[in-house]
């Protein structure tokens, strides 16, 4: 899935194509709005806050236009290296893409972003979309608020939109498409996504864990996928949910096994509807202590570890 320099349509018109980031605070609804962009769901979306640690590739390709969409982790104060690395991700995404829409969620709390995002953003002004989601279903008071803040700190006039719902997110695609600079495709008319599929199964394995399991083992683990065998017949997935203590293990597995085989089975269809096809889904638990503090360990599971750590 390497990009290449993709010819122009077929009847010769000029393309536009471009890299285009999602940003805002956890929560705010940026996987849900890649997932309604793409109408297809890549980046995996819970009721909790910070799912998304890893910038994820989604490729929207229509009308003349290719967007390259990158879902980035929320923006947190970095209590752990993992929120660094988190952090650290959406601070050299900004400056890399062609595009930033920043998402604003006015069902949340009151939250100043950092001088240093703000600085990005502001350097980012003639490329930056603001977006106030969840409109459907927050009040009129709290979005004006929203939209001032925008025009006050940013020079910028946001949009109203809702991922649940698709309300605005033509617009807001009509809008980056115009942004984008004339080039043509960076990616095959029919990827959908930069990303193997490995990363995608153990992103529906982690959501599953975020669905099925309470606050602490959630945020305590993460999934890497050891072996995918396509051609095997069902295909077969072998991967490991790493958790940081032996007590959360113990939860993840439950008694007799019971909860580790829910677990699988959910995951296994979520899968299965991914790749189109039947798998056999092999999962292990295995304790990886303070992994989230940890650097070797952090690297070993493939989180790019900010260069002051």
């Amino acid at each position: 899935m390497n990009p290449e320099n993709v010819s122009p349509g077929e009847d010769g018109t000029q393309t536009r194509a471009g890299h285009v980031a999602i940003v805002g605070y956890p929560n705010a609804g940026k996987s849900s709005l890649l997932n309604r962009m793409l109408d297809q769901k890549l980046s995996i979306v819970t009721s909790a806050a910070q799912t998304t640690r890893e910038r994820v590739l989604g490729i929207d390709t229509r009308d003349g236009v290719q967007i390259v969409f990158v879902d980035t982790p929320g923006l947190v104060d970095p209590k752990y290296l993992l929120h660094r690395a988190m952090l650290n991700t959406v601070l050299e995404t900004i400056p890399d893409v062609d595009v930033v829409v920043l998402l604003l969620d006015p069902t949340g709390p009151d939250r100043e972003f950092g001088d240093e995002v703000l600085h990005l953003l502001r350097k980012k002004r003639d490329r930056l979309l603001v977006a106030v989601n969840k409109v459907d279903v927050a009040g009129a008071e709290r979005i004006g608020a929203l939209r001032e803040w925008a025009r006050r700190e940013l020079g910028v006039d946001a949009l109203e939109i809702s991922a649940g719902t698709g309300q605005g997110v033509d617009e807001l695609r009509s809008r980056i498409g115009a942004l984008l600079p004339a080039s043509p495709y960076l990616y095959p008319e029919d990827e959908i996504s930069s990303q193997s599929v490995r990363f995608f199964v153990a992103e529906l394995v982690r959501e599953t864990v975020f669905e099925q399991y309470g606050q602490e083992v959630p945020y305590s683990t993460t999934v890497k996928v050891d072996e995918f065998r396509e051609a095997a017949e069902p295909i077969y997935v072998r991967a490991t949910i790493f958790v940081e203590r032996t007590s959360q293990k113990a939860i993840l597995i439950g008694k007799g096994g019971a909860a580790i085989k829910q677990l699988g089975q959910l995951a296994r269809r979520k899968i299965e509807d991914f790749v189109g096809s039947p798998i056999y889904l092999d999962l292990w638990v295995k304790v990886l202590p303070k992994w989230r503090k940890d650097p070797i360990s952090l690297a070993r599971l493939g989180f790019k570890i900010p260069h002051d750590s």
